[in-house]
């Protein structure tokens, strides 16, 4: 008796899940490597770059182990190219020598001014900050840091403090003035030069409008656009804040592009959230505040410090400033 053998079937709505979802991953891949920004959907989807990788790899795998190669090969193709952009985030970069003066500035977003004042006092001063960059700093919280002590540690300041979330301001150890580097914008973004012993630097309390309002993109993009590139021949240019954007946006990585480092990501820590600052089912993680130096500032350390009463984890970094 000749028997023979059935294959199984294969499940044509598996391969229609699969197509689906190869679709859909390939047009978000596409989206961040060709750099679009697109509506405030594309951008908002741009920003989960990190986990349409992995879930791209693990489905293309799965799509593979099925036998479906073309979507399977497709998947898996696409998701190492994304992967070779993003998994070098967690890894330090090599740190060039540098002799100079040590700084160590700490970027928050307030909240609209309802973060806890006397915990971000004492981090100031156990962490021997020199330069403190706000976001969403209003006059109640001027007053709060001042019964908190910040006076007395960083006496020297720029403030904009205004109601709401636009505000923003640069307290110092060390004088500053006040400077003018940005055009204007929906949110205030305080400028000063920091007089250090040695060479100055210039910092920047980063605040563009998000992306993800109702009005649209666009104030987002141009306020990126606008924020200073490095100055070669002057005073070394810092900008810290949030910045509504991952390293996976195009406006961004221009900055990026221009001269300047994430200092997250020289240390190995550019995957580390910072919004939402406590972590729930949603919204899912993302890393939208970040503290880009020049390039010739090598970068010592970054931690992340969850600050009562914001919705974002502020910065601490230390980066060196050149002598000359």
């Amino acid at each position: 008796m000749v028997t023979t053998e059935v294959k199984p079937r294969k499940s044509g709505f598996a391969t229609f899940l699969l197509v689906v979802c190869a679709m859909a991953f390939v047009t978000a891949a596409f989206v961040r490597l060709l750099g679009i920004d697109g509506t405030r959907y594309m951008i908002a989807t741009t920003s989960l770059t990190p986990y349409i990788t992995v879930a791209g790899l693990l489905i293309g795998l799965f799509a593979l182990f099925r036998k479906r190669w073309a979507v399977g090969l497709t998947m898996t193709i696409v998701a190492i190219v994304l992967a070779a952009n993003v998994v070098p985030r967690a890894f330090p970069d090599s740190r060039p020598n540098g002799v100079g003066q040590p700084v160590r500035l700490m970027t928050a977003n307030l909240l609209t001014g309802i973060a806890d004042a006397e915990f971000l006092v004492r981090e100031v001063k156990a962490r021997r900050i020199h330069v403190l960059a706000m976001q969403e700093l209003t006059p109640e919280m001027v007053l709060d840091l001042e019964r908190a002590g910040l006076d007395q540690v960083l006496p020297s300041r720029v403030f904009l403090d205004e109601p709401g979330g636009s505000g923003s301001g640069i307290a110092s150890r060390y004088p500053l003035t006040q400077r003018n580097l940005t055009p204007p914008s929906t949110l205030r973004q305080a400028a000063a030069l920091v007089d250090l012993p040695g060479k100055d630097i210039e910092v920047v309390s980063v605040h563009p409008l998000p992306p993800v309002v109702t009005q649209g993109p666009e104030a987002w993009q141009r306020e990126l656009a606008g924020l200073p590139s490095p100055d070669s021949t002057g005073a070394i240019r810092v900008l810290a804040g949030d910045f509504n954007a991952t390293l996976d946006h195009v406006g961004l990585t221009r900055l990026l592009n221009k001269g300047y480092v994430d200092a997250a990501d020289e240390v190995g820590k550019g995957l580390v959230h910072t919004w939402p600052g406590r972590v729930g089912i949603w919204p899912p993680p993302v890393t939208i505040d970040h503290v880009l130096v020049d390039t010739r500032c090598p970068v010592d350390t970054l931690d992340v410090v969850n600050v009562p009463g914001s919705d974002h984890r502020a910065l601490v970094t230390q980066f060196v400033v050149p002598r000359f």
